[in-house]
């Protein structure tokens, strides 16, 4: 009984720091990744850089994926589970000679293929709001048990000090821009498309939103999770807070959405462009390949509940995943909805 009593109180005190490995080196078919998005000042330079573990009946084995927003291309970087240690008093992953904080990172890779050497710092870091019954982005959900994948964001903006030397190519970062999130699970969903975007005309300005087919206790159903943040201030809309999703379609390389709930409606269109392969877990084994783009631009509008426009603005290099078959939960069964049958009338000029 002091043993469910310690392992209660233990995943507890883990809720209300997402930010830490969550889970256990003896666990089988979990993974758990941290993604770090960093832009150079100029937007000519974006890379992300995923730290995990993969625990599989297997094989299991820690890594390091990395992507470049530039040109796609991106790297997957095994390293032994021994190689993986980290740290429950705070954000501390290291693998193989990396270490991942929230404060920096210190870059030392070599396979053969791709070296990478560098540090980057971390400072003004913006910070989701938690409470004691919300102790991250997904709510009350961080305390439902058998849920597929968790997840949770780190840093919704902060600003970037330092440079790395790839393949001998120095890479500067300084004044830069970037975002930290998290997953942690089994399995990546079935299908769900994500957007992270906070490189907007206003400097402090970061945008996210996710939706997700999520299984549950056999049977599923489809959850959102999403935040504006602009001026100092979160608009949020989650499927636990009675907010909902009135529009989610993609026509050519464009994706819309519209959300909103009593006090505000937030209208978004996403246009793709540069993606690269990446690897997702399947059991905590990282066999499945997605595309991802942190090439994307994002357009946003928000409303006040009398349907006056309150911000406008525009993002580049933001990061994006569709899974295709999440559109069929919104009316879609695989066609293209053109963007004439929407009431685009009432989207600014930003977002056409």
């Amino acid at each position: 009984m002091l043993v469910v009593e310690d392992f209660c109180t233990s995943m507890i005190f883990l809720a209300y720091m997402p930010e830490v490995f969550q889970g256990s080196l003896n666990m089988k078919n979990y993974f758990e990744g941290w993604y770090f998005k960093h832009v150079s000042a100029n937007l000519k330079q974006a890379y992300s850089f995923i730290p995990g573990i993969s625990l599989s009946k297997n094989e299991s084995h820690a890594f390091i994926q990395i992507i470049n927003g530039s040109d796609g291309s991106s790297e997957y970087i095994p390293f032994r589970l021994k190689e993986f240690s980290w740290k429950r008093t705070g954000m501390y992953i290291k693998i193989g000679k990396s270490i991942f904080t929230s404060r920096y990172i210190q870059l030392n890779i070599n396979n053969g293929r791709l070296k990478v050497n560098g540090r980057i710092e971390y400072s003004n870091m913006v910070h989701y709001p938690k409470n004691v019954l919300s102790p991250g982005i997904m709510g009350w959900y961080s305390f439902v048990p058998f849920m597929e994948c968790k997840h949770g964001v780190v840093s919704v903006t902060h600003d970037l000090s330092g440079e790395i030397l790839m393949n001998g190519t120095m890479i500067d970062f300084y004044d830069g821009k970037g975002y930290i999130e998290k997953d942690w699970g089994t399995s990546f969903p079935e299908s769900w498309l994500w957007v992270q975007a906070n490189n907007f005309n206003d400097y402090n300005t970061s945008f996210h939103f996710s939706v997700a087919k999520i299984p549950w206790l056999g049977k599923f159903f489809i959850g959102f999770i999403s935040f504006l943040y602009f001026g100092g201030k979160f608009y949020r809309f989650n499927t636990y807070d009675g907010s909902s999703i009135s529009e989610l379609y993609r026509s050519g390389r464009s994706v819309y959405i519209t959300l909103g709930n009593k006090d505000h409606k937030l209208r978004v269109k996403v246009v793709r462009r540069t993606a690269g392969e990446l690897k997702a877990p399947v059991s905590g084994s990282m066999s499945r390949r997605i595309k991802e783009s942190i090439d994307a631009r994002v357009s946003l509008a928000l409303y006040d509940s009398e349907g006056k426009v309150i911000y406008t603005d525009t993002s580049l290099r933001a990061g994006f995943e569709q899974i295709d078959k999440i559109f069929e939960y919104f009316g879609m069964t695989g066609t293209e909805q053109s963007v004439e049958k929407t009431a685009s009338s009432e989207v600014p000029l930003a977002l056409e």
